[in-house]
């Protein structure tokens, strides 16, 4: 078994690739978080690009981005338990980032982070801004990067 990860991505909501982001947000959020399932599908998933990273074609981690008015908005980051520090989350948001500069030439980035992930998002070079808030009963807190 490598540990190496192939990251994919996908615009098509029908997709494997979307249906494996869909299994790995509902056993982290859902599952693990106690977010409720129509929370969790906020009826975005179409205007966004959905990322996916493999580990022997094993899908382990997960984001996806939408390109707004502020930025690209990355969203719904998450890695099945049993995959987590081994810097797949790392590994798949740079390659996120890097095909979006590339894609879309975007050079702000931003989301809502999870107080508890906030350390992980400043080593890639996000900052915090504004105040906590509440989401789906999880405190947030805005990050922004730019390149």
């Amino acid at each position: 078994m490598s540990n190496s990860l192939t990251i994919k991505n996908s615009q098509q909501v029908d997709s494997q690739l979307v249906k494996d982001a869909h299994f790995i947000r509902e056993m982290v959020f859902v599952n693990e978080q106690g977010v409720p399932l129509e929370l969790e599908y906020d009826g975005t998933d179409n205007e966004a690009t959905h990322f996916v990273g493999y580990v022997d074609q094993t899908p382990v981690v997960t984001a996806r981005v939408t390109i707004t008015t502020q930025g690209a908005h990355i969203q719904r980051v998450a890695t099945l338990k049993q995959f987590r520090r081994h810097g797949y989350a790392r590994e798949l948001l740079l390659a996120l980032m890097d095909t979006v500069s590339t894609q879309f030439t975007e050079e702000i980035f931003y989301l809502d982070a999870q107080l508890t992930a906030i350390p992980f998002y400043e080593t890639l070079g996000f900052q915090t801004v504004g105040t906590v808030f509440m989401d789906a009963g999880i405190q947030h807190k805005k990050m922004i990067k730019t390149n």
